[in-house]
């Protein structure tokens, strides 16, 4: 009998591959930027026309069909500072403690997968919980700070996981070092791994800041519809987001709603820009 041979099986060249993939990566990169342009470019093109002192800074008037946007952007800018102003110690601080201070066991691997499982929650349940948490059982009303501690709930997982990501790919030797020149775990963590860790930080916060800014649902269940100027955490308000939504849903001003989504392009944009100028500041100061 014969022995049956090995069947021979044509090798890849390693080149072609190297250059197919590279074709696919860019690719996808490139379309990924057309998309993005496309929907940058439909945006403005329809919304820069409305973008006027009038249209900014003045009050709106029949149920958003005239007048400006003036309070949809304070309101926005006060849901933003709240939920900010309670996400980022608490989740900051989570990621310390998981990653300098715990040691494992159960009780990480229990708040790691609670984190994971928020962040997988959709935003309309979200707004569900905060509007019979908040609202109605802790007497909050729609208000400022009961959609702005809905977003904080909501933007929570995003800052900690990103702020552990950080701090766990600042090097151990740093952390040696300064425990060898007498250092307490605080104050090399305040003073060491924090600085080097903070541009990954920043990069989690500058995400929820957009998610805050762009959020609807939760915000519609927990913070209202007013149209008016909120003078206080406790005061109704409506985002820039759902002004945008409830003009377009019910076409009351198209030009208005397309004003809208502008400036919400343009303030997201703004932040993102800042936000990269001061990382790279950062690590120009640190290198």
């Amino acid at each position: 009998m014969i022995p049956d041979q090995p069947s021979r099986r044509p090798r890849l060249n390693p080149e072609k591959v190297h250059v197919a993939a590279v074709v696919a990566l860019w690719t996808t990169a490139g379309v990924t930027l057309a998309v993005l342009a496309a929907i940058i470019v439909f945006i403005l093109v329809h919304g820069l026309p409305m973008l006027t002192p009038e249209f900014l800074l003045a009050q709106p008037e029949s149920m958003g069909r005239a007048g400006g946007i003036f309070p949809t952007i304070v309101g926005t800018l006060a849901l933003t500072a709240v939920a900010l102003a309670i996400a980022t110690p608490l989740g900051v601080g989570t990621a310390i403690y998981l990653n300098e201070y715990s040691r494992g066991g159960r009780a990480a691997a229990a708040i790691r997968f609670g984190v994971d499982c928020l962040a997988g929650v959709p935003s309309i349940i979200f707004g569900l919980f905060g509007f019979i948490f908040f609202v109605i059982y802790l007497k909050m009303g729609w208000s400022v700070l009961s959609g702005g501690l809905t977003l904080a709930v909501m933007v929570l997982p995003t800052i900690m996981r990103t702020a552990e990501e950080a701090l766990r790919a600042v090097p151990a030797s740093y952390r040696q070092v300064s425990f060898a020149t007498g250092a307490t775990t605080w104050q090399t963590v305040t003073r060491v791994v924090l600085p080097v860790a903070l541009p990954g930080t920043v990069t989690g916060i500058v995400l929820s800041i957009g998610r805050c800014v762009g959020e609807t649902a939760a915000v519609i269940f927990t913070a209202g519809t007013a149209l008016r100027l909120p003078l206080s955490i406790f005061s109704p308000t409506r985002t820039m987001a759902v002004h945008f939504y409830i003009l377009a849903r019910e076409g009351l001003s198209m030009p208005h709603a397309y004003g809208t989504a502008a400036v919400l392009v343009i303030t997201i944009l703004l932040v993102n820009t800042i936000a990269n100028a001061i990382m790279l500041r950062f690590r120009a100061g640190v290198t």
